[in-house]
């Protein structure tokens, strides 16, 4: 004798309850998309990153010579040299301390001095907040007074606090001048440092360093060509010389 069937009975949702579950999946098909596009931008963003990465990279290393506008930028030595030097630095950098007090005085001895080269500066400004005051600081001095700059270069590198500290402060930098003797006017340099005059001027200096490929200071073209170590001597009077012979070949 067979059982009988037993029947099992699907509760019916109300209206109430259907809305809710779907307004709830509503939601989460929302959310999915929401999430999906964020991720979509950040691979864009990424993409896009490593792309221009990539570029800034293979400028730098490719020998393509950078083409600088020399005569933006502040310059030791004649104009008409044969052989120009740039140097991308942070006065706030110890690195870019250590190019100033050991290697610079080499090339403006060997090179600047004789004539063969002109060395060129380009502020950089990422070590840290005051970075920016030095450099803003700097600029307002070589606008002043072209000759002066590199006094003010020389001394913020001899003074050079704690790269940890925020020392590069506007009373500072401003004192510094002052004790130099530097033929300036030092409340313009102030009023300069205060009202950041020359911050379109270091964003485009540091624009430029971007397209140059430029990652760390110091970073030192020869002909614009990156040396690949700013601290050998040896190799720097090498490429110097070899630069200043095919500029006399051509």
């Amino acid at each position: 004798m067979s059982k009988p069937n037993k029947s099992t009975s699907v509760p019916q949702l109300s209206k109430q309850e259907k809305r809710r579950v779907e307004q709830e999946q509503q939601k989460q098909k929302t959310r999915i998309l929401i999430i999906s596009s964020i991720a979509l931008v950040v691979i864009i963003f990424v993409g896009l990153f490593m792309l221009a990465s990539k570029d800034a990279a293979k400028n730098a290393t490719s020998g393509e010579p950078v083409a600088f506008n020399y005569s933006e930028l502040p310059r030791v030595g004649k104009e008409d040299a044969p052989v120009k030097i740039v140097e991308f630095g942070d006065l706030k950098c110890p690195a870019c301390s250590q190019f100033a007090t050991s290697v610079k005085p080499k090339i403006v001895q060997d090179f600047v001095n004789e004539g063969k080269a002109a060395l060129y500066f380009v502020n950089m400004a990422f070590v840290g907040p005051d970075s920016e005051t030095a450099s803003l600081a700097a600029l307002s001095v070589y606008h002043q007074n072209h000759d002066e700059f590199w006094k003010f270069y020389d001394a913020v590198y001899a003074q050079q606090g704690d790269e940890s500290e925020e020392w590069a402060t506007e009373d500072f930098l401003v004192s510094l001048a002052e004790k130099e003797k530097l033929a300036i006017d030092y409340e313009l340099l102030r009023k300069d440092i205060k009202d950041r005059t020359y911050a379109d001027e270091l964003n485009k200096g540091m624009q430029l360093a971007s397209e140059a490929g430029v990652t760390t200071t110091p970073s030192l073209y020869i002909n614009g060509v990156m040396t690949a170590d700013p601290f050998n001597i040896e190799a720097i009077s090498t490429e110097i010389n070899d630069a200043a012979k095919a500029v006399e070949a051509k």
